[in-house]
């Protein structure tokens, strides 16, 4: 198995659809804290929609269109990070993140964004990185902003969660801008 240490007892790990089980359980213990902000939390009910949801991953992986990963602290799935697009031939991609509350607070949510951004821009180089949260979603910014990116805008009402449209703000940082120090946690 391959790992990125993130800290001590934590590491960054590909999540696959093998462990469609332990992703189920974590999204059940995240889902009240997620589910306004990850489109996916409220179709991941069952161990069948786990499982799409890691196979829809699994498959964008294979066509090099986007990736998962997963955030273990002490052997537990607390969050993760993804690749949500990824267009090697246009240079851009987004990248999204979750963590249930026992994951938040502790810099592993910023420290797996750099891993991806490191890979983004230094091995695959993409020009271009975005980074798409709800208006309501403050943590969400907070990351943006401590990995240094700027807002490009607010798509007002853009997005619909249980009859209600809210507003979604795109940051991005380009290949330029990165310094591959991002901003500390």
């Amino acid at each position: 198995m391959y790992a990125i240490p993130l800290t001590e007892n934590a590491e960054l790990r590909t999540l696959e659809p093998w462990q469609d089980a332990e992703f189920l359980a974590h999204i059940d213990r995240a889902r009240s804290h997620t589910d306004p902000w990850i489109p996916w939390a409220s179709r991941s009910t069952d161990l069948e929609s786990a499982h799409a949801t890691l196979q829809s991953y699994a498959d964008k992986q294979a066509a090099d269109a986007g990736r998962i990963y997963g955030i273990w602290r002490d052997g537990v799935l607390l969050g993760g990070v993804m690749f949500v697009r990824f267009d090697a031939k246009s240079g851009t991609c987004e990248i999204g993140v979750w963590a249930e509350p026992a994951g938040e607070g502790n810099g592993l949510i910023s420290a797996s964004v750099r891993h991806l951004l490191a890979y983004a821009f230094g091995e695959r180089g993409m020009h271009r990185v975005e980074w798409w949260n709800s208006a309501g979603n403050a943590r969400s910014r907070a990351v943006a902003q401590r990995m240094g990116m700027h807002l490009d805008g607010t798509l007002r009402e853009q997005s619909l969660y249980k009859g209600v449209r809210h507003d979604m703000e795109i940051w991005s940082l380009l290949a330029h801008e990165w310094s591959g120090e991002p901003k500390s946690a």
